[in-house]
This record gives structure tokens, C-alpha cells and sequence, in this order.
């Protein structure tokens, strides 16, 4: 179903390379408000060494955010040190072409990974990529996500019930 990653973890830190290996996976695709930061931007804890560790095992990353804040986005992708687009319009597919394009990699080795599922999974596999969905960093949102959670939670919730059977 478009609607159903096809991984859901806590947070992007604890995605391992024995996993990307596992999935084929040789890129990865990261959202910024909720994934990476907070509404306040404060980073991840851990974040710059797995984003080292990452690069240090070959794996390409690049930002994509729907944030219209490129000074945001920027200082992120700066203090990493990897590539961003940002107003991604995600889910539409115009973002994630521009990072299959920079990654130089098939959409099936490329994964997403975001905190909402109207936008990083339906656009992930709207472009037949690897769809991650990680828990929100914190549970302030700006006012449009704040609307649509009640409908990811029930979601996920329908998710989470199908993967156990």
C-alpha cells in the first residue's frame, strides 16, 4: 500500500549499514523538520557521527526537504556536510528525481527517510524507493502537520497491526 513504509524505526540513527546492506540500499534520502531536527533545530543526538559513519561505509546522502527555509536546511546540510534540495514538494515526484539524479544511483537502491507519511513515504513509493518512516523527533509540529497526525497515528496503527500477522 502507498500509504505503508516499508521499514518503521524510533529514529534515522538507528538504521545500521548491515540493514542498507541487506536492502541493497546505497543512497539515502533525508527529511529535516522532525527527522534530523526539532522545531527549535536542535540536531538529533548523534546525528553528525552517524552521517560520518554513513559516508565512511559508502553510502551517499543528500537532503530533501519541503521546508521553504533554505537558510534552515542549509545550515543542517552544511554542519553535515551533504547535499540538500529544499521546497521538495514532496510527495511529488520532482524532488526525488533531482536526488536519484545527484545520488547517480536506481530508485531501488535509494531509501527515504522522513517523520510524515502524506510526503516522505507516499513520495518514496511513489518513486519506487526503499520508504522509511522514523517516530518524530518531538512532538511540536508546525500547524499543517499538526493536522494530519491523528491521521498518520491511526495509520500506522493499522500498519503495525498488518505486519504482525
Amino acid at each position: 500500500m502507498i500509504l505503508y513504509p516499508k521499514k518503521y524505526i524510533d529514529k534515522v540513527t538507528d538504521i545500521t549499514i548491515e540493514f542498507l546492506n541487506e536492502n541493497n540500499i546505497l543512497g539515502i534520502v533525508l527529511d529535516v523538520d522532525n527527522t534530523l531536527i526539532d522545531i527549535n533545530e536542535n540536531m538529533l543526538n548523534g546525528l553528525e557521527e552517524w552521517v560520518s559513519y554513513m559516508k565512511q561505509n559508502n553510502i551517499k546522502l543528500c537532503i530533501l526537504s519541503n521546508s521553504n527555509k533554505i537558510e534552515k536546511v542549509k545550515k543542517i546540510a552544511k554542519i553535515l556536510d551533504i547535499p540538500y534540495f529544499y521546497f521538495g514538494m514532496k510527495p511529488l515526484k520532482f524532488g526525488f528525481i533531482k536526488v536519484k539524479k545527484l545520488l547517480n544511483e536506481n530508485n531501488e537502491n535509494i531509501a527515504v527517510v522522513g517523520d510524515q507519511i502524506f510526503t516522505d513515504v507516499v513520495g518514496a513509493n511513489r518513486s519506487k524507493m526503499f520508504s522509511i518512516l522514523v517516530k518524530p523527533i518531538a512532538q511540536k509540529d508546525i500547524w499543517v502537520t499538526v493536522l494530519k497526525r491523528p491521521i498518520e497515528n491511526w495509520i500506522i496503527k493499522k500498519y503495525l497491526n498488518n505486519t504482525k500477522e
